[in-house]
């Protein structure tokens, strides 16, 4: 007897394995493990590591953020808005610290962009209101 897990972000499916004989994760209540014929059983994961193996395989590691993961008949299915998988742990810690520093880049750059186009934007309406300021016509109307 096995669990069947499946591990899906919103791109792809990033795990797909028919023979899980143990897993364990943690959520904001602890760890916890789950073994074929668990209960049904629904959590979520803010941001952790899940870790699972075959009956006499090593354990395969998935960094994951944003997770709900559900228990049903022996189905386990995860779905996460980041996961990154390794089957070694310590290389699986350089990936994540790599794919954290490319999300601060990543919004750095778009804060940095996002500030000049507003700058742009503000000098575009100075520049349209211009000497006197009346684009609209509104002293004439007025008088």
């Amino acid at each position: 007897m096995s669990l069947h897990l499946t591990l899906t972000t919103p791109l792809r499916i990033e795990a797909d394995v028919p023979d899980v004989a143990s897993l364990r994760a943690e959520d904001a209540s602890g760890d916890f493990g789950i073994l074929p014929g668990h209960a049904d059983f629904l959590t979520v994961i803010g941001a952790g590591v899940m870790r699972w193996r075959a009956a006499s395989g090593p354990w395969h590691y998935a960094a994951l953020r944003g997770a709900v993961l559900s228990v049903h008949a022996d189905a386990v299915r995860v779905a996460a808005r980041e996961a990154i998988l390794s089957d070694d742990l310590t290389h699986l810690r350089t990936e994540v610290s790599a794919a954290r520093a490319r999300a601060e880049d990543t919004r750095r750059s778009l804060r940095s962009q996002s500030a000049r186009l507003h700058a742009r934007a503000i000098r575009q309406l100075m520049h349209q209101l211009g000497p006197g300021g009346d684009t609209l016509g509104l002293e004439e109307a007025g008088t």
